[in-house]
């Protein structure tokens, strides 16, 4: 068999295993790997400012085309800057790999320069945490690594590669090799049975649809088992797109932050919950005894530990979604069961989402957030990407923007990071090159990982940037001139806030701000077209009232509204 250096062998089982683009900056202690992809060829590399941004660009990649994305460090802090992002990936069920160089294997001991134990700092936010101790195994420790990443509970992998190690030549021959199979979660048939039957003997079933729907691609078996027995759905943030949201169907959000009124209502309301690929998140249940109920719950979970973690469910099903929905689907239509849902209870929903609703028509100056949303769910269409992150835009978006398609709507949904937004909507980008891509993000977030749009600018990655500001009051008291959002006058700021387009324009990028309601539609269409044109990011700045508040409550039942049902 022929030899070939170790990290040839690492970038052709890249290559297989569906690895087109990778993110990253490089460092000594992995330059053996650089020089590998440069060789081999076949995988385009995106050089990050910061390591923490190369993640998350593998995370918005991996969310969007379902495959493992790759981040790339060197020794050191580059594996340490890379632990939000792995606990992000690991928090939401995102298959990434960080690959981190390290310091010679010799000297691990002897506390050699930039040498840490990024194995055990990985562990607690990680599926797998591993160190290449030979060269021969780097070919088969990948393919593991491709393998957990995927399998059961997807997740992130870290592997340590020290550079001496790196260096060495191995047999290996790729024409004979392949991926490792990832072997899927059958549901129980009996389980099922039961499920199906506690479902259809409530007078008022849910399906509730988590993230697991989504990554499991489970989305064509639950949309075709609930049009075939009329059951209502709702979804948890994860979950959005799922199910149109335009759907009959579509019974809304329940939680104490991202929320429908009509879905909180309708959740109230219901004897029988279905929760498919779904963790009962805090922010979805709140006060657990409200949330529960005297309704039944059956709990569908790949991971066989997440079932009884938050509260025991009255049947635990471990599964695969899209296995567990299409044995649904198929027994159902053995017994014949079409359109047995209640249709009472589908009307029930219609009342509730026609009697509930919130505000969204808005014309005051400040703006309110509300009417953002009402302007981007009429700007952008179904096939839109969007991508957002933490904070009230947040809830914002959860309890106003619509989504219809899965894997249209990212958004880091547990660990909640500051400036993810940036750096994931360039993995979105690069995963549907010829998608719109739409990033959502706060004043204080965009700051925080603003550096990756040098990114975007140096490789072309175009996408529109919709910045939610609320330091308007701030700014207007300290602004010395009017204020102009195509600044035709200066304007002086303290530390009430920042010139945010001006960073844009420092990016070689461009942008406009927008302080009158009536101007958000005009300003967004510019945006999507500047996007095009440059093939740069473009940013509208769109300025709130200050002090935005959202409904929110510590149970379903208790949510305060902040404005009058319209």
């Amino acid at each position: 068999m022929a030899k070939m250096p170790a990290m040839e062998a690492v970038v052709r089982v890249l290559r297989d295993e569906g690895v087109d683009v990778a993110f990253g900056c490089p460092g000594a202690a992995i330059l053996p790997l650089y020089k590998a992809m440069e060789e081999v060829g076949g995988i385009e590399h995106l050089t990050v400012r910061h390591e923490e941004g190369a993640t998350h660009m593998a995370d918005g990649w991996a969310r969007t085309n379902g495959r493992v994305g790759i981040a790339i460090g060197t020794s050191g802090p580059a594996g340490t800057n890379m632990i939000t992002g792995l606990y992000t990936a690991h928090a939401d069920s995102i298959p990434i790999i960080c690959i981190t160089g390290q310091a010679v294997s010799t000297a691990l001991h002897k506390g050699a320069f930039q040498a840490v134990d990024i194995v055990e700092i990985a562990k607690p936010v990680t599926k797998w945490a591993v160190q290449i101790k030979e060269a021969a195994t780097a070919p088969w420790v990948f393919r593991e690594a491709f393998r957990v990443a995927r399998s059961g509970r997807p997740g992130p992998v870290l592997i340590d590669i020290p550079v001496d190690v790196a260096k060495e030549l191995i047999e290996y021959d790729p024409s004979i090799d392949t991926a490792l199979p990832v072997h899927p979660v059958r549901p129980h048939l009996p389980r099922v049975e039961r499920a199906l039957d506690l479902l259809l003997a409530g007078e008022r079933p849910l399906i509730l649809a988590g993230g697991g729907v989504i990554t499991a691609e489970a989305t064509p078996e639950l949309r075709e088992l609930v049009a075939y027995l009329n059951i209502p759905v709702q979804v948890t943030l994860m979950g959005k797109g799922a199910i149109d949201e335009d759907s009959e169907l579509y019974a809304g959000m329940t939680g104490v932050q991202t929320s429908q009124r009509y879905g909180n209502a309708s959740f109230l309301e219901s004897d029988v919950v279905l929760a498919v690929g779904a963790r009962f998140g805090d922010r979805h249940t709140g006060t657990l005894d409200v949330y529960r109920g005297d309704r039944k719950f059956i709990h569908v979970d790949i991971e066989p530990t997440q079932l009884g973690k938050v509260f025991p469910p009255d049947l635990g099903i471990v599964s695969d979604a899209r296995l567990f929905l299409r044995a649904m689907l198929e027994l159902a239509k053995s017994r014949g069961l079409g359109g047995r849902g209640p249709a009472s209870w589908v009307a029930r929903i219609a009342e509730l989402k026609a009697n509930l609703g919130r505000r969204e028509d808005f014309d005051s100056v400040p703006i309110k957030a509300p009417r953002v949303y009402r302007e981007i769910n009429d700007v952008f269409d179904a096939d839109t990407y969007f991508v957002t992150a933490i904070g009230l835009y947040q809830i914002w978006g959860g309890q106003h923007q619509k989504s219809y398609r899965p894997r249209h709507y990212q958004i880091c949904g547990q660990a909640g990071p500051l400036g993810w937004e940036i750096p994931a909507a360039i993995g979105v980008k690069k995963a549907e090159p010829d998608a719109e891509v739409v990033g959502i993000v706060g004043d204080y977030g965009f700051q925080y990982m603003v550096e990756e749009l040098a990114v975007a600018a140096q490789y072309d990655v175009p996408f529109v940037l919709i910045m939610i500001n609320n330091e308007y009051l701030g700014l207007i008291r300290q602004a010395s001139l009017p204020y102009d959002m195509n600044y035709q006058v200066d304007i002086h700021y303290d530390e009430y806030g920042t010139d945010n387009v001006k960073i844009m324009e420092a990016y070689g990028c461009s942008g406009r701000r927008v302080v009158d309601p009536g101007d958000i539609r005009d300003a967004l269409e510019w945006a999507r077209k500047q996007a095009v044109e440059t093939s740069r990011p473009v940013l509208v700045e769109i300025m709130i009232e200050r002090e935005a508040n959202t409904p929110h409550g510590p149970a379903i039942d208790a949510v305060r509204e902040f404005e009058p049902v319209p």
